[in-house]
């Protein structure tokens, strides 16, 4: 780093609130443990992401879309994820740091954008874990209804909060266990559709595509009774699904969030994000493709996020198996229904307490949050969102399906504004290195497709992310406004906010740091630690 740029680096940090504990505090309190092996990173990446998007949200897109809509939605969404995905990789295997993309964001464009990326994360973790509870509970009225979802909510609750807390190294190898179980259902998912559709059922009944064909047909026709238009109503169905896949693939970037708890992150990292994305697509479209083959998009059984009341049994693979007379599995595929987002509520909790603990630890978050235990647990940070769990106790006066539909608008804008921020914090990262002649042959992984991947990507989930509330018009339903759209200007607020109450800066790419904590040690140099002691302690 040349002269002129430590002398910016360092007259950046003085004009910039990022004050947090003081130098000696932040050796007892900034000790989160590198125990995760690239299989937890993988798996953790896993056990977030495959879960209520893909299991039961997948029927409110089967409806909406038809089958040949679904699986062009989440194709088209699955690319848009690789895209964002390998952008991440190359930052985090470069640059292995413990503050996540609130991080990135804060040294590769402005202070003022990562305090608006770090809280933005943070909102959605936050809404994330009650989403999945949410999820848990309506499996669980498939078995009863006698029990009252307050009951299973605090069950639930307890029960995350407890693994949380067990250390990192324990909520990892648990993960892996419990992703692994994931992975296995899946394939078992997507053969015993095949079978089914070939005539292995009881009824030996050869479906073939027959739900493809009228009266059912490939495509949907959403809001025709509103539209009057068949092919705008066919068009509309098709983008709704692309608001589900956004919903189901959103997760995969917490590979991020895991660097700073990760074993030789520059190597384990980008293996990590590969694995991660090829087994997420393959059994993403393996799997909604099979649903499309064996259930009909007619369905009156198909969980439909704002109206069914039918519990776990609208999830497409339960009544894809009813509707061939296969009643002995439906107990066991609930219970692993059950496991899948119990598993993704957990993986929440953690990357929710790890994003508040990287705020901390920027100055961006009180002090307190950036307390560990003794054996590198945040539990500040941990008990601190746990009380955000109980969001899911909403399902108790209104019906657990409208909640639902209430956390996907919320989650998928949240989600997509993440990953927006990431693809433009990745574009900011070239741009610093080529200003400052560093090639990219040179990283550690470099994501291919680029810089077209990255654009084509901002600018595909902007479009969606814009437009993803437009059946909130038809007829205008003031809930599904709000929740489809308020993270957009709450995101605009902490950006233009901060900016402006702090007078922060767009950092010129020939002046940004990429030579601080680009080491495998414990980021020692950090331009982080250079501030703290520049400006003490306290917010």
């Amino acid at each position: 780093m040349t002269d002129s740029a430590r002398a910016y680096q360092q007259e950046n940090m003085l004009n910039t609130p990022l004050r947090s504990a003081s130098d000696q505090d932040m050796k007892h309190r900034n000790t989160l443990r590198r125990e995760l092996e690239s299989r937890h990173i993988s798996m953790i990446a896993l056990g977030g992401t495959i879960g209520t998007g893909l299991i039961i949200s997948s029927g409110t897109a089967l409806v909406r879309g038809g089958p040949l809509g679904l699986c062009l939605g989440y194709a088209f969404v699955g690319l848009l994820c690789y895209l964002v995905m390998v952008a991440l990789g190359e930052m985090s295997a470069y640059l292995p740091h413990k503050r996540g993309f609130a991080g990135y964001a804060t040294r590769f464009v402005d202070p003022a954008f990562g305090f608006a990326v770090g809280w933005n994360y943070l909102m959605k973790y936050l809404i994330a874990p009650a989403s999945n509870i949410n999820a848990a509970c309506i499996v669980m009225q498939y078995w009863t209804r006698s029990v009252p979802l307050e009951t299973w909510t605090a069950i639930y609750i307890t029960c995350i909060l407890l693994i949380n807390l067990l250390g990192v190294r324990t909520f990892g190898e648990l993960e892996f266990w419990m992703s692994g179980l994931k992975i296995l259902s899946l394939a078992g998912f997507i053969l015993l559709g095949i079978v089914i559709d070939l005539g292995g059922n009881p009824l030996h009944d050869r479906i073939g595509f027959r739900y493809w064909r009228p009266p059912n047909g490939p495509m949907g026709d959403y809001l025709l009774q509103y539209v009057h238009d068949g092919h705008l109503a066919t068009f509309l169905g098709f983008w709704s699904t692309l608001t589900t896949a956004l919903f189901a693939y959103i997760g995969t970037e917490l590979v991020g969030v895991t660097v700073g708890e990760a074993k030789n992150p520059k190597k384990n990292v980008p293996r990590a994000i590969k694995r991660t994305f090829v087994r997420i697509f393959v059994f993403y479209i393996g799997t909604v493709f099979v649903m499309g083959l064996i259930v009909p998009s007619t369905s009156k059984a198909l969980f439909v996020a704002n109206s069914s009341q039918t519990g776990a049994a609208a999830s497409p693979i339960v009544v894809g198996i009813t509707l061939v007379d296969i009643r002995s599995l439906n107990d066991v595929v609930n219970v692993i229904i059950l496991i899948f987002t119990l598993s993704a509520a957990n993986s929440d909790l953690y990357i929710a307490s790890r994003t508040l603990h990287g705020l901390a630890l920027e100055g961006k978050a009180h002090r307190v949050f950036a307390k560990t235990n003794w054996i590198g647990v945040p539990w500040t940070c941990l008990l601190s969102v746990t009380v955000f769990c109980s969001l899911a106790f909403l399902n108790i006066k209104t019906s657990s399906a409208v909640v639902f539909g209430y956390f996907v608008n919320l989650l998928s804008a949240y989600g997509a504004l993440t990953w927006m921020a990431i693809t433009y914090t990745h574009i900011r990262f070239m741009n610093a290195l080529k200003a400052q002649g560093i090639s990219r042959d040179t990283l550690p992984y470099k994501a291919p497709m680029q810089p077209f991947g990255s654009w084509f990507a901002l600018v595909c989930i902007g479009i969606i992310t814009i437009f993803k509330g437009f059946d909130a018009f038809i007829p205008f339903d003031a809930r599904l406004f709000v929740t489809a759209y308020i993270p957009i200007p709450v995101f605009l607020l902490l950006w233009v906010g901060y900016k402006v109450y702090f007078r922060t800066s767009l950092l010129p790419p020939e002046k940004v740091d990429l030579v601080s904590g680009n080491s495998d040690e414990e980021e020692r140099g950090r331009p982080e630690t250079v501030q703290m002691k520049l400006r003490g302690s306290g917010l």
